[in-house]
């Protein structure tokens, strides 16, 4: 027996790259008939949710970009987010519309997901924002911040995803140009849907009972010292 036909063989390992700054014309095409598909004046059902709450960060937050620098302060390590879902009716494409907003000492996130009721070829559709915590969340709902990331989820197919780019250390801006009108139809929908869902005005008022909960530190009692005895 060969010392070759010995060794065990090793399965195949395929990586798919995502080319998140300058998608093909392909995956450029997928996002904007994406984009197209979602309804400006949707039919919601009777039904929705409103979530809230408080989550530990475990590690760096994954909307950071991995450029920036610094190291998280015990008043980072926790994240306050609030969630609205609502449901679409029966005979639109897309099942359910979910907006998330989170809030940390050092970033404000927006993500807005529409999950399609009969997944063919798209399964989702995701798009966020990102603002930095130096205002406050209602500033930030009052204002159309640009989207940064748009994110296609498909079925039995690697993912499309488009994203800005800054400027290397060393080097420029990749040209992201022939990509303005995906980003600005982007942005107009997450205008468009915190505005429906009433976002501006639920998600302050549900990030204030999170903060209910907030645990104070208790005081340490004084420690009484006693006085010297004579001798």
């Amino acid at each position: 027996m060969t010392a070759a036909a010995q060794q065990p063989t090793q399965p195949q390992v395929k990586v798919n790259v995502l080319n998140v700054c300058s998608p093909s014309a392909e995956e450029k095409e997928a996002i904007v008939s994406a984009l197209v598909r979602i309804p400006k004046q949707p039919l919601f059902s009777p039904d929705f949710e409103i979530d809230r709450g408080r989550t530990s960060l475990q590690e760096r937050p994954g909307f950071l970009q991995p450029g920036e620098s610094g190291q998280d302060s015990a008043e980072s390590a926790t994240a306050t987010w609030v969630r609205i879902r609502r449901e679409f009716s029966f005979q639109a494409l897309f099942s359910t519309v979910q907006y998330s907003f989170s809030h940390d000492a050092k970033n404000m996130m927006e993500t807005l997901v529409f999950r399609v009721r009969d997944p063919k070829d798209l399964m989702q559709v995701s798009i966020e924002d990102s603002a930095s915590s130096v205002t406050s969340p209602a500033t930030m709902l009052s204002t159309n911040t640009p989207v940064s990331r748009i994110k296609l989820e498909r079925f039995g197919k690697s993912s499309v995803v488009l994203a800005r780019c800054p400027a290397p250390e060393a080097g420029t801006a990749p040209d992201q140009s022939a990509y303005a009108p995906l980003f600005q139809n982007a942005s107009d929908i997450v205008a468009n849907y915190r505005g429906l869902l009433r976002a501006a005005r639920v998600v302050p008022d549900e990030l204030a009972r999170v903060d209910l909960f907030r645990s104070k530190p208790v005081p340490k009692p004084a420690v009484r010292k006693s006085a010297p005895k004579n001798k």
